[in-house]
């Protein structure tokens, strides 16, 4: 079944990692194949979280581009190297291409073929050596096997046009010979006699049984075909191994994982049409066609707790979003076509995911009760943010009774577990939970970090300070760190330099300073960004 990817944000919080984790519960309940994956490294709150439920941290999805094994290539374009030159061309005309992988018995990739080069072995080949095997020989000229003794038949190909006397006195035959040869019994005695590799007898003549007898004792390879000479002779030749017309030993390959903007620079560069597929340890899996870049499917994504193009995984273009559930304003995200999107101004994604749960009628078990109560809890600051509403509320207690949890107990410990800052340096604590906005062409960062650690961070303020200046070479306008105060419900702000004019208008302060704090200020979402984007409006 096809899977579904569903993840939150490029820097994963509580909310979004859990958002992923119970809604692809929720989904494979309802009969659709869905895992969760993060976008990078959860922190320390998270983890706490995920530990005390009992559960794994979701796979790292690096992005959604579309990838080889996404693609519509041709799972049985490739030939084995001891098929016959004949098989290699009928396939390529069945398969309606020009060329064909070669493998080996195991189907490790070993080459290349082509037309082209098939064609120039017809004319300016050694087409008098054949190299091939006793079943390639028989396929090939429509023949009835005789008498078989050898699977490989390799020799000298050498047809009977003289007299028989000229030929038996003139023709030196040997056990590397392979002789075609019609209705003419002293020339195959001959043959017999010297005990030639394989006598292929043309149309539709055959051998009395006492040189039969003769062939039986002397082990020589016998084939009867109803062709007549001049067919036999075009034909046998096409039974060579095809491998001995590999153009290319070292072929370039793509493998599963590669991207279809790989595969289209490299088709553009070295101007090839046909490119075989291989696995990790080189084992051809077929082949990718230059005609085939359009056809592919796209990854289907699920997007949680976001829906900002920059915040969200690298080659979401590539993606088929399929639904977006998510508590913030809209952002730059578009679809082709119309999907589900459940946007509702509540605290926490969690809370409207609760809400699917009942709204599906699937009960919620008691371990994504407690990831999912812990979200809520973690995103609305223990129900004590602004944005904080009556749903968030009502979700927070019916599931602490699901999971058997006391709210304010759980709080403690999960924001007692994510606080510390032991151990991090100023640019992790910035990263650590950090959003970027767009205000026309201008980028603006915003990172918050809700800590009991507050006065260390204030006495380095500097070191965070020059960071956050630093991020002006990244083309940041405005970088904000605001760090939390969840005890006394406000927030310190750090600031660049160049963003002093714009946060002194934006919040209304008489008096700025680095670290001033600004009372009451805790949700980035409601009391962060808006007076910011208000300012900038005007």
């Amino acid at each position: 079944m096809e899977v579904t990817y569903i993840f939150g944000h490029k820097k994963p919080d509580t909310d979004s990692v859990v958002a992923s984790i119970a809604l692809s519960y929720l989904k494979n309940a309802l009969g659709i194949n869905a895992v969760p994956r993060v976008l990078g490294g959860i922190n320390k709150e998270t983890k706490f979280v995920l530990d005390y439920f009992g559960f794994k941290e979701p796979k790292y999805l690096n992005d959604v581009k579309i990838e080889i094994k996404d693609m519509i290539y041709n799972t049985k374009a490739f030939i084995n190297e001891n098929s016959s030159i004949y098989d290699a061309f009928n396939m390529m005309q069945s398969l309606s291409v020009t060329g064909l992988p070669i493998v080996d018995s195991n189907r490790y990739l070993v080459g290349y073929t082509n037309l082209k080069e098939i064609a120039k072995f017809l004319i300016n080949g050694d087409i008098y050596n054949i190299h091939s095997t006793y079943n390639n020989i028989l396929n090939v000229i429509e023949g009835e096997e005789v008498l078989k003794f050898n699977d490989n038949i390799e020799g000298l190909l050498i047809t009977a046009t003289y007299r028989s006397s000229t030929f038996t006195s003139e023709i030196k035959l040997d056990s590397n010979s392979i002789v075609i040869v019609g209705d003419r019994q002293n020339i195959i005695e001959y043959a017999i006699d010297t005990k030639v590799k394989l006598i292929v007898v043309v149309g539709g003549s055959s051998i009395s049984v006492e040189l039969l007898n003769k062939a039986r004792l002397n082990k020589v390879n016998i084939i009867f075909t109803k062709n007549n000479t001049y067919t036999t002779i075009n034909k046998i030749k096409l039974a060579n191994f095809v491998k001995l017309i590999n153009t290319n030993e070292n072929p370039i390959t793509f493998g599963y994982s590669d991207t279809r903007d790989d595969f289209i620079d490299a088709a553009n560069h070295f101007g090839h049409t046909n490119y075989p597929v291989v696995t990790k340890d080189n084992k051809c899996v077929g082949m990718l066609r230059l005609v085939d870049a359009n056809n592919y499917k796209k990854k289907k994504v699920i997007l949680v707790d976001h829906n900002e193009l920059e915040q969200s995984v690298d080659g979401l273009e590539e993606a088929e979003i399929v639904e977006i559930i998510d508590h913030h304003n809209l952002g730059t995200i578009g679809t082709n076509k119309p999907i589900n999107f459940r946007s509702m101004p509540v605290g926490c994604t969690n809370t409207i995911i609760y809400k699917l749960f009942l709204e599906s009628n699937v009960r919620v078990p008691k371990e994504i009760a407690g990831i999912m109560l812990s979200a809520v809890l973690s995103d609305t600051l223990m129900l004590k943010s602004p944005t904080t509403t009556k749903l968030d509320r009502e979700a927070a207690s019916d599931l602490a009774k699901i999971c058997g949890e006391d709210i304010e107990s759980l709080g403690i410990k999960i924001f007692k577990a994510g606080s510390s800052i032991k151990g991090l340096s100023p640019n992790e604590i910035i990263y650590n939970d950090f959003k970027e906005f767009k205000h026309e062409d201008e980028r603006i960062g915003i990172g918050q970090i809700t800590t009991l650690d507050i006065e260390d961070i204030l006495e380095q303020k500097d070191e965070y300070i020059r960071e956050l200046n630093k991020m002006e070479q990244d083309g940041y306008k405005l970088a904000l760190l605001f760090i939390t105060d969840i005890v006394n419900n406000g927030s310190y702000l750090l600031y660049n330099n160049k963003g002093e004019s714009i946060i002194s208008n934006a919040y209304n302060l008489s008096s700025i300073h680095e670290g001033v704090y600004l009372d009451g200020v805790v949700s980035r979402k409601k009391q962060m960004v808006p007076p910011i984007l208000d300012y900038l409006e005007k």
